[in-house]
This record gives structure tokens, C-alpha cells and sequence, in this order.
């Protein structure tokens, strides 16, 4: 999910940074665009990396066991 929210922000971000040209007072849109880019490979970079150390963790299986004397006598 964090893979593709990142690949979102990234398209977005191009779009608007590359291809839109329209002029408003208040909002630069190129800038907004390379904002939405940066935003989208951090998290791309940032999913990787989690993604790496969810893969390296260990995993140990205790198990219990009780022995409660001699085991029983097979029947005949």
C-alpha cells in the first residue's frame, strides 16, 4: 500500500510539475508538483526499507512440554 501511495504522489507530482502550466496568484503548481514528488519517493524509499527489516526479523517457537512420570504401560 505504501508502495503505491508513493508511486501515486510521484505521477501526480510530474503531472503537475511537468505538464500543467496554469497560472494562479496564491498557488505555484510547479512547486506543489516537485513537493508531490520528493513526498512520493520518500515514501517509496521509506516502504522499501521497511519492508527490508520485515524481512530480516527472526521468529522462535517455544514450545512446552511436561513429562508427568513414566509413560503408560502398552496393552496387550
Amino acid at each position: 500500500m505504501r508502495i503505491g501511495l508513493g508511486v501515486f504522489l510521484l505521477v501526480v507530482g510530474a503531472i503537475l510539475g511537468f505538464a500543467v502550466r496554469d497560472n494562479f496568484n496564491a498557488v505555484d503548481l510547479t512547486m506543489i508538483g516537485y513537493i508531490c514528488m520528493g513526498a512520493g519517493v520518500l515514501a517509496i524509499v521509506l516502504s522499501l526499507v521497511l519492508q527490508g527489516q520485515r524481512t530480516n526479523t527472526t521468529h522462535r517457537e517455544v514450545v512446552d512440554r511436561r513429562d508427568e512420570g513414566p509413560p503408560p504401560a502398552p496393552r496387550a
